[in-house]
C-alpha cells in the first residue's frame, strides 16, 4: 500500500493522529485536503488550484495532484484525513478526473493506488458531541501541550450548556459514523480500527499498528511527541453528567 485514508468524524482525535503520522517522517503528511471551503492559507500551502482557472477535468486532476504532493510530504506514502460529510464531493471530483470507475472504492484506487482505510472513532459518543459543541461555542479547537492556542476559528466566547445543541450534535455524529460503516460494507472494505481512547492513552502503540499495516518500521519508543493536548475539562464532565441525567429522566 502507498496511501491511506483516515475515515473520521469531528473530535475523534484526527488532528492528533495526523500530527503523529507526519512526525514519523515516513508515513506521509495527512490532512483534510478535500474539505469544503478550506481556509485560503491552507489551500495556498497545499498548492490547490483556484476554481474557475481550469476546465473541470483539468481542475480535478490538478487538485488531486496537489493534494497527493502535500499529503506525501517527503515520504513515499500519501495520507488523507476524510470526514464522512466530504466523501460525496471527493468521489465526484475523482469521477471527473477518472470517469467510469463505477464505485467509490474503484475511484479511490484510480486516484491514490491501493488504499489502507483507517476507521477513527470515539467510544464515548456523548463526550465527542460535547467536545464539538464546546469547540463551536468557544471558537477554540486545538491547543499545544504547553497550553498555547494553535487553532482558533472564532473570537473567544464562554461555553454555555445547551442540551438541544448537544442532542442534535450527538445524532449527527452517530449518523456520520453509521455512514462510514455502511460505506465500508458496501465497498467491501475491512478498515484498520483506531479508537480515540486508545490513541490518547498510548499514541505510540496506535501509530505502530498503522505503520505495521503500511509495511513501515514503527518509530522508536519515546520519539513521538503529541503536538496537541486534550481540551476536555471540568466543564465537559459537568455537561456530560447533566445531559445524561436529563435524558434519563
Amino acid at each position: 500500500m502507498r496511501s491511506y485514508v483516515i475515515c473520521a468524524t469531528p473530535r475523534t482525535g484526527s488532528t492528533l493522529l495526523c500530527d503523529l503520522l507526519t512526525a514519523t517522517g515516513s508515513a506521509g503528511a495527512p490532512d483534510s485536503f478535500f474539505m469544503a471551503d478550506p481556509d485560503p492559507a491552507w489551500a495556498r500551502a497545499w498548492g490547490l488550484p483556484r476554481r474557475g482557472t481550469l476546465s473541470p477535468a483539468d481542475h480535478a486532476r490538478a487538485t488531486l495532484a496537489a493534494a497527493i504532493r502535500a499529503g506525501s510530504g517527503r515520504s513515499g506514502f500519501f495520507g488523507l484525513r476524510l470526514m464522512h460529510r466530504d466523501l460525496p464531493a471527493l468521489a465526484a471530483l475523482i469521477e471527473i478526473a477518472h470517469p467510469g470507475r463505477g464505485s467509490d472504492r474503484a475511484r479511490f484506487e484510480a486516484a491514490f493506488g491501493e488504499v489502507l482505510y483507517i476507521r477513527l472513532a470515539r467510544q464515548d459518543r456523548l463526550a465527542q458531541a460535547v467536545s464539538l459543541v464546546k469547540a463551536v461555542q468557544t471558537g477554540l479547537w486545538h491547543v499545544a501541550p504547553d497550553g498555547r492556542e494553535i487553532e482558533r476559528l472564532a473570537p473567544p466566547r464562554p461555553p454555555v450548556y445547551d442540551a438541544e445543541a448537544i442532542g442534535r450534535t450527538l445524532a449527527r455524529l452517530e449518523a456520520e459514523d453509521a455512514g462510514w460503516l455502511g460505506w465500508f460494507a458496501a465497498a467491501g472494505v475491512t478498515p484498520l480500527r483506531i479508537g480515540y481512547e486508545a490513541l490518547a492513552a498510548n499514541p505510540a502503540a496506535e501509530i505502530g499498528r498503522i505503520c505495521d499495516a503500511l509495511g513501515l518500521a514503527a518509530p522508536a519508543p519515546g520519539t513521538l511527541r503529541p503536538g496537541v493536548a486534550p481540551l476536555a475539562d471540568a466543564t465537559n464532565s459537568a455537561w456530560i453528567a447533566r445531559f445524561r441525567a436529563e435524558t434519563r429522566g
